[in-house]
């Protein structure tokens, strides 16, 4: 199907069938995640409440994909993402994850070029080369608003001091915990995209 400007227009009804206003037909979420994989956007509404349902649709084309086996959400990254709902930290996550997979997809090319050309642990080079890069611009990002900093011991006068002031002030503790949350994350989403490089590497041997 041609793309078009706006996005395509989904309901889904009360006995769970989806409905594609674009084709006049009943599509299938298999249906949907090739729409996603051609880059085609729709966004799904309930067809009784009029409420938009796009994510939650979403989270469902994901869940069948993992059902098939095709496994790209490690068990450890899926555990410390739920333990992120509720938690004070939980407005940063979904910002940390978009920057990542965008910059993933940004760099999908180049990174696909190289690993081509790569043998044994070269092609994992790539993959943390980037994550490396990614972190990197990500902590100078979250430093301008981040409560209290993300300052390690030895960094200078400012660093000590904050480092103090956390101990004196268990809420100031709480957002350092905050910090080191963050970072447990960042390891998953290496984790997370290392998986996607072996499958993708698995995929070209085929």
């Amino acid at each position: 199907m041609a793309k078009t400007t706006e996005p395509t227009i989904i309901k889904k009804y009360a006995n769970r069938r989806l409905y594609n206003t674009g084709t006049s037909t009943y599509v299938t979420l298999e249906d949907l995640a090739l729409m996603v994989k051609a880059e085609e956007d729709f966004v799904v509404f309930d067809a009784k409440s009029g409420d938009e349902i796009t994510r939650s649709v979403l989270t469902q084309i994901i869940f069948e994909q993992e059902n098939k086996g095709q496994n790209l959400l490690p068990i450890t990254f899926l555990r410390q993402l739920i333990r992120f709902y509720g938690d004070s930290m939980q407005n940063v996550v979904p910002s940390y994850l978009d920057f990542s997979i965008s910059s993933l997809t940004r760099e999908q090319d180049r990174m696909r070029e190289q690993m081509s050309n790569a043998l044994g642990s070269t092609a994992f080079d790539v993959i943390e080369d980037q994550v490396k890069r990614n972190a990197e611009i990500f902590d100078r990002a979250m430093r301008m608003f981040l409560p209290f900093g993300t300052g390690k011991e030895g960094e200078g006068e400012e660093g000590q001091a904050g480092q103090q002031a956390r101990s004196a002030d268990p809420a100031k503790g709480s957002a350092a915990a905050s910090a080191d949350d963050l970072d447990a994350l960042k390891r998953q989403l290496a984790d997370m995209q290392k998986k996607i490089d072996s499958i993708a590497d698995g995929g070209g041997k085929g």
